[in-house]
C-alpha cells in the first residue's frame, strides 16, 4: 500500500518535472524503454528504493531496538524541519524542485506528526544511517566516478547546492518518499481489521 501512495505522489511529480526539463535521464545508461517518458529503470526505482529503505528502517529498529529520540525531541526537530523548510520554500518560489521537495516534506511531516509521532522517533536516527547507501548510489547516479551523470538537474530549479554531485533536495526528496511508505504502512498496521 505505502509503494502504490509513494507511486501516486512523485510518478506525477516525475513525469512534469521530466516533461518541463527540470531534470532528466542520460540515455546512455537506461534501455531507452519509457512509460510517460520515464525510463523503465525510473519505475523500478520506485518500487526497489522504498522497499530496501523500509526493510532498512525495520533491520535497524530490530537491531537496536529502544534507539530512539525522546518525544520533546522529536518534536523540537519536526518543527524545526517544518519551519526551516517553508522557508527555504518561500525564499524560492522560482525554484520548482525546491518549491514542491521542502512544501511536501513540511506537509509529510506535519501529518507524521499529527498521527503517529512515534515513527518519527525512530524515522529520524534511521534515515541519518540510509544517507551512507544514499550517498553512494546518488552520488554515482549524479556523477560521482562515472564519465556523465546518469540524472541530470537543471540548477536554475535548484538551489544549486551540492553534497559531492548529489543537489541538496535529492536528500529531501529521499526523506520524503521513504517517510511516505513508512508512514503508510504505520497507519494499514494501526487500522487493520
Amino acid at each position: 500500500m505505502g509503494l502504490l501512495v509513494s507511486f501516486l505522489i512523485f510518478i506525477p511529480w516525475d513525469i512534469i518535472f521530466t516533461v518541463n526539463g527540470i531534470w532528466g535521464f542520460n540515455a546512455n545508461y537506461f534501455l531507452n524503454i519509457k512509460l510517460f517518458h520515464l525510463p523503465l529503470e525510473e519505475w523500478l526505482f520506485f518500487i526497489c528504493i522504498p522497499y530496501a529503505c523500509v526493510f532498512t528502517h525495520y533491520a535497524l529498529l530490530e537491531y537496536f531496538p529502544g534507539k530512539t529520540l525522546s518525544i520533546k525531541a522529536t518534536k523540537v526537530v519536526s518543527y524545526s524541519l517544518i519551519l526551516f523548510f517553508l522557508i527555504i520554500a518561500v525564499y524560492n518560489l522560482d525554484k520548482w524542485y525546491t518549491l514542491i521537495n521542502f512544501i511536501l516534506a513540511s506537509i509529510i511531516i506535519g501529518i507524521v506528526l499529527l498521527k503517529t509521532p512515534e515513527l518519527l522517533r525512530s524515522y529520524y536516527l534511521t534515515f541519518l544511517i540510509m544517507l551512507i547507501p544514499f550517498f553512494i548510489v546518488n552520488g554515482i547516479l549524479t556523477g560521482s566516478f562515472i564519465t556523465n551523470e546518469v540524472v541530470w538537474y537543471n540548477n536554475s530549479e535548484n538551489l544549486d547546492i551540492r553534497l559531492f554531485t548529489i543537489p541538496i533536495e535529492d536528500v529531501i526528496y529521499a526523506f520524503s518518499l521513504i517517510l511516505v511508505n513508512l508512514f503508510i504502512i504505520r497507519l494499514h498496521r494501526t487500522y487493520a481489521i
